[in-house]
């Protein structure tokens, strides 16, 4: 029998982005949901649609019966109750999502043991940052004797094509401190501070400042022995950073934490960029840059990977755990961040089957071993 997908937020782009990919990559019918009593774009062969708000959780839990899979991309996940997660461990269903609230993520975490007992496999954060973002960082730490520091940056031109929602995640992760792990210990880091100017493939040098990511989260646990995480973001044109960093620090800590401002601001923002998107583009560009010993000598990796649609890289991160799901090669029953669930092997295999590259060089501080960097390509 055809497997049935039921996507959640199926109408969004991220959303539509999930469902192309698996509709190039699978067999599986796809039942995309929303809001709307129609849906507002034109659906596909193997699609179909369901108005299905989120508030009524009895007919969630309805629709979550008939599949044999859930992808949950309906955010800002920092506002969703854990409902959908928890009905698909109690009917025994796969579960992924795209969340990007680390609160969320760590909440969703604690029900690990639950979806163990239950055999289900519930994989979170499976986008593009965080997703692809755990992959890459696994990918070089595991190339480390001994892995030290890891610095994770990524630029965004303008909306990245997913629509007012992420420009809505962006001003709510601004409203408090977060934690990061430095030299060993935890520490308080202000949001969106400490610019820094750095190279990255598609723009060029682009300034990044500390953003509440999952990944500073998840990794964290993931690698417990790497002693220094930092985790920054950055928009292209670069004016909007100025922007961000005005609302971070200038405007009233009270107003970052109104419903109504925060949905003024990402209104005002997304039209913004629905002007400059036209110039901009809504590509992303990715570094991770490792430090740590490697055959005995101190060494510096970097690994970078760059798209022309945030959306569709989104898409692709989320469509290959579902198509490995689907396909019976990813059984791990538990709830995982992606680098502790997908093999770095099956991140190659998945990366190259979509034709997406990732771009590896090392460094190495011995004077003999100087001239020894590489490139290298995935698919090789």
């Amino acid at each position: 029998m055809t497997q049935q997908v039921l996507v959640i937020g199926g109408s969004g782009r991220i959303g539509r982005a999930i469902a192309a990919d698996l509709l190039a990559h699978t067999d599986a019918a796809l039942t995309l949901t929303g809001r709307r009593a129609q849906p507002g774009f034109k659906l596909q062969s193997r699609q179909r649609y369901l108005s299905l708000p989120l508030a009524d959780e009895a007919a969630v839990e309805a629709a979550i019966a008939a599949h044999d899979l859930v992808i949950h991309c309906a955010g800002p996940f920092r506002d969703r109750n854990h409902h959908v997660l928890q009905t698909c461990i109690a009917q025994k269903i796969a579960y992924l999502d795209v969340a990007d609230s680390p609160d969320h993520v760590r909440q969703a975490l604690t029900y690990r043991g639950l979806a163990q007992t239950a055999g289900v496999t519930a994989v979170v954060s499976t986008g593009i940052f965080p997703g692809i973002s755990g992959s890459l960082v696994r990918l070089g730490i595991e190339q480390f004797d001994q892995a030290e520091s890891v610095h994770l940056s990524y630029l965004v031109a303008g909306s990245g094509g997913a629509g007012v929602t992420v420009m809505r995640t962006t001003f709510i992760e601004l409203q408090t401190p977060f934690f990061s792990k430095i030299n060993g210990e935890w520490q308080s880091i202000s949001p969106y501070s400490q610019r820094q100017v750095l190279e990255f493939p598609r723009y060029g040098q682009g300034g990044v400042y500390w953003f509440n990511t999952v990944e500073a989260l998840t990794l964290a646990e993931t690698f417990p022995q790497v002693q220094t995480w930092v985790t920054k973001f950055g928009s292209v044109p670069d004016y909007y950073n100025h922007l961000t960093w005005l609302v971070a620090h200038r405007l009233p800590k009270a107003w970052l934490k109104s419903p109504t401002v925060i949905e003024f601001l990402s209104q005002v923002s997304y039209q913004m960029t629905r002007v400059t998107d036209r110039f901009s583009q809504t590509g992303i560009a990715m570094r991770v840059a490792i430090a740590g010993i490697q055959d005995g000598r101190p060494a510096d990796y970097l690994c970078t990977f760059e798209h022309p649609d945030t959306a569709r890289a989104a898409g692709h991160g989320t469509g290959s755990l579902a198509q490995l799901i689907l396909s019976g090669q990813l059984q791990q029953p538990g709830v995982w961040p992606v680098e502790q669930a997908l093999p770095t092997p099956l991140f190659q295999a998945m990366m190259a089957a979509r034709s997406l590259s990732v771009q590896q060089r090392w460094k190495f501080s011995a004077p003999e071993l100087k001239h020894s960097a590489q490139s290298e390509n995935f698919p090789a």
